[in-house]
């Protein structure tokens, strides 16, 4: 049995050193290897797709909004949050809604809540609205 055993574990070893040799001796004649492109294509993309160019938006941006069109009611300045009531809504800084101005929805951000005064934001533009008194 002892015999056996022993034939066996050197036979293991032999064939374990041969392996290892072999490994040694394969060598890969391509390495694979990732370049960015210039026009910084997000590696996420499916192969091959490209994004469509965006044409002008200025042209569809939409008439400008006044700030007539928003219902600032209420101001709450606390340590807590500041938060204004918008058109029947609670908002905070941060927040983005929609207004829907016939067909068009248009998307704003509450850019900042001031003392008596709200800062909206829609793309490059700041529109300013006032809280409105009874």
């Amino acid at each position: 049995m002892k015999t056996f055993l022993t034939i066996f574990v050197l036979t293991l070893l032999n064939l374990t050193c041969a392996r290892a040799e072999q490994a040694a001796a394969i060598e890969l004649k391509n390495k694979s290897s990732f370049v960015m492109e210039a026009s910084g294509r997000n590696p996420f993309w499916p192969i091959g797709w490209k994004p469509v160019a965006k044409a002008n938006t200025s042209e569809h941006v939409g008439p400008e909004i006044q700030p007539s069109a928003f219902v600032v009611s209420s101001i709450t300045l606390d340590n807590g949050g500041r938060f204004a009531i918008i058109n029947g809504k609670a908002m905070q800084a941060g927040q983005q809604f929609g207004l829907q101005v016939g067909t068009q929805t248009y998307q704003l951000t509450v850019k900042a809540i001031e003392d008596g005064r709200v800062i909206l934001a829609r793309r490059d533009e700041e529109i300013i609205v006032p809280l409105r008194r009874k």
